[in-house]
């Protein structure tokens, strides 16, 4: 019997809604420490947990089959007594009751709730934005019909923004040998996430590559013939550019709605404390849609959609149902992987006032190092995996203000700075 057929109970000592990897996460860790009550993991994709990030990398490119990309066997979720309820989302909490109402009609009970949701993408508000052949990259369906219209024929794409999710999706379409016409409405790639140097160094690799970027340029709509292909978009200029396919990338709403119509508090997301516990008894939340305190962005209340979030904020909800209340402190990191480049990055560059460039980026390898205050907060590594591991300590040390001089010279370790 495998985890899609396994008998799925209608209640459960701990029930967690999201197979992603937050939710795969805590019930790992759960029965790591030795929890023994029942588990049931509620999600609404019809395949068992897998990896999100690879979907607008490997995945998307053939490079990995969907065996290479599960969070664990299919077996391993019976071994372990986790059983799987997929292929249905909640839609309504009676928090007093401690029940699920769920969009295929059933209804589950629970002891503790851990809800790992994530995000939706956020929709493209344009005239002709439902037209088939409109992606957006949130789960497996998504990049199996991306890939379903590339084996179609598919030859030329708009990808509309130029966040890390668009540049990967650019990245993999030209190794397919797509044209790539990438649109960002700000005035430089990742605007939001990262510094003039990066964003720059970005912008010209992608261009190098033969992606055609234009920047501070907005959709109008997405053109279509009466069948329902897509034939192009029409730029806020008026210009119209000739499109088969069209992927949207343009940022990430909290997947919530339910906890906050049953009471949690929460505006950005849904608000936890030091142990992700909602306001809700019994209901923690962890991952994309946790709103909570960040040690590393100066206790700031903010969301993180990293899987390194994801699974720490897991691990922490795990040892407190096993009634090891520690809080949540861990040095959020990210990555990207676009051509042959890999992007690590460490800590958080929120409110940076100075950056330093060590290296040069004409090499391909080259480390940003954000300041506040003349205090190193965050690094993006670009191929410089040594600078990458050395700054994750250095920021972890808490280490207070550093020479700029020190830290843009490459033959000095960081570690020697700390």
């Amino acid at each position: 019997m495998t985890a899609t057929t396994q008998q799925v109970p209608t209640h459960a000592d701990v029930v967690i809604v999201g197979t992603g990897h937050g939710g795969a996460q805590a019930a790992i860790a759960l029965r790591q420490h030795g929890f023994e009550g029942s588990i049931l993991m509620i999600g609404r994709d019809n395949a068992p947990p897998y990896e999100r990030p690879p979907l607008s990398k490997e995945y998307l490119a053939g490079d990995k089959g969907f065996e290479r990309i599960m969070i664990r066997p299919e077996k391993f979720w019976v071994e372990k007594d986790i059983a799987l309820r997929l292929g249905a989302a909640v839609t309504a909490i009676d928090a007093a009751a401690h029940s699920l109402t769920l969009s295929d009609g059933g209804q589950v009970t629970y002891r503790k709730l851990i809800w790992s949701g994530g995000g939706d993408p956020r929709r493209l508000p344009v005239p002709g934005a439902v037209l088939p052949q409109v992606f957006y990259v949130r789960d497996k369906a998504d990049a199996d019909a991306m890939m379903a219209s590339l084996s179609d024929g598919a030859k030329r794409a708009v990808v509309i923004g130029g966040g890390y999710i668009g540049l990967e999706a650019a990245a993999v379409l030209r190794k397919l040998g797509c044209e790539v016409v990438l649109v960002e409405m700000l005035p430089r790639l990742l605007a939001r996430v990262a510094g003039e140097e990066l964003s720059d160094f970005y912008a010209e690799e992608h261009r190098r590559q033969g992606v055609d970027v234009r920047l501070g340029t907005g959709v109008h709509s997405v053109l279509g013939e009466t069948a329902g292909r897509v034939t192009g978009v029409r730029l806020d200029s008026g210009e119209e550019v000739a499109c088969d396919m069209v992927i949207v990338g343009i940022g990430v709403v909290p997947a919530v709605a339910p906890l906050i119509a049953a009471g949690a508090a929460g505006s950005n997301g849904v608000d936890v404390d030091f142990c992700c516990r909602t306001t809700l008894d019994d209901v923690y939340a962890i991952g994309d849609c946790a709103a909570h305190a960040n040690d590393f962005a100066d206790g700031a209340v903010i969301r993180l959609e990293s899987v390194q979030n994801a699974h720490d904020m897991a691990n922490t909800v795990a040892r407190a149902i096993m009634g090891e209340k520690e809080a949540y402190h861990a040095l959020p990191w990210f990555w990207s992987n676009q051509y042959d480049l890999k992007l690590q990055t460490a800590g958080l560059s929120l409110g940076f006032d100075a950056t330093v460039l060590r290296g040069d980026p004409a090499t391909r390898k080259f480390t940003v190092v954000y300041l506040k205050g003349g205090v190193p907060i965050a690094f993006d590594c670009v191929g410089t995996m040594k600078d990458y591991v050395q700054a994750r300590k250095l920021l972890e040390s808490k280490v207070g203000r550093i020479d700029p001089a020190l830290l843009a010279d490459p033959d000095v370790p960081l570690k020697d700075l700390m």
